[in-house]
């Protein structure tokens, strides 16, 4: 099984499971991470004794795992998100991590790379944020579709009395592989909240500007979403905008006289 996942990993930096970007910015479907991955990746976690279920996947859970896939990586920084690494999680070839996520890679990639102007990395962090912001309605209602279907799916297993015990297996096994999706998505955004705050802070040190107060505004929006994530909130209130909530965490940025911005 080593040698196995040791020639996948190797395959799939050279040559990747097709890394051109498809919908919702997932990789673009091929033979090795549709039907060998997976397969792997199933025998792998049953034998592990993880929940494997034999269901088709719905259109509505396929949709789910496609948006949340652009919070899981990050293809314009790929030094603190590793796309390979999440790819063989996706497909179950290595079980899922539930180790802290490093929040200080960001920042490494922001201070590494050469831009034009030290203002340009407050601009990328904002426009980072919105992006995430931007996807996060469609990804919230993708999650309540699909927690609406577990629902519905156990309902109809306890009220059809003919069916075998196989099927109610199956069906809380998809049921915790679509939890184990959501869960490593709240991760996910809760990392990217953090580490964008981890760079903003870092900067106001390194590279004083203005340009950090528009930055922690788009933070603040961000944080609403990954709130309401962390509270299991996908169904209510905050799923198509901020409804009036306040984001608990935040920063305030001023400008001093000639002392630049600065966090109090």
């Amino acid at each position: 099984m080593r040698q196995a996942l040791i020639a996948l990993i190797a395959l799939m930096a050279i040559g990747g499971p097709g890394y051109a970007a498809g919908d919702f910015g997932r990789a673009e479907r091929n033979f090795l991470n549709t039907e060998i991955l997976p397969r792997i990746g199933a025998a792998r976690a049953a034998n592990a004794g993880e929940p494997v279920s034999a269901f088709n996947l719905a259109d509505q859970e396929v949709e789910m795992r496609d948006r949340v896939w652009r919070y899981l990586v990050a293809p314009q920084a790929y030094d603190w998100f590793g796309d390979i690494a999440v790819e063989l999680q996706r497909a179950r070839v290595i079980a899922a991590s539930n180790k802290p996520l490093r929040v200080d890679l960001y920042y490494r990639w922001l201070h590494e790379t050469r831009f034009a102007s030290s203002r340009v990395r407050y601009s990328r962090i904002r426009e980072d944020a919105i992006a995430d912001i931007g996807m996060m309605p469609s990804a919230f209602r993708s999650i309540c579709a699909v927690l609406e279907m577990d629902r519905q799916r156990g309902l109809a297993y306890n009220e059809i009395a003919e069916l075998e015990e196989e099927v109610g297996r199956n069906a809380a096994a998809r049921q915790a592989e679509n939890l184990a999706v959501i869960n490593w998505f709240v991760r996910a955004v809760g990392n990217r909240y953090a580490s964008y705050s981890y760079a903003l802070d870092h900067l106001l040190v390194e590279t004083p500007h203005e340009e950090a107060i528009v930055a922690n505004a788009s933070l603040t929006d961000l944080a609403v979403y990954v709130e309401a994530a962390e509270r299991g909130d996908f169904c209510l209130g905050n799923s198509s905008g901020h409804d009036g909530q306040v984001a608990i965490r935040s920063r305030y940025v001023r400008s001093a006289p000639d002392e630049g911005p600065y966090r109090k």
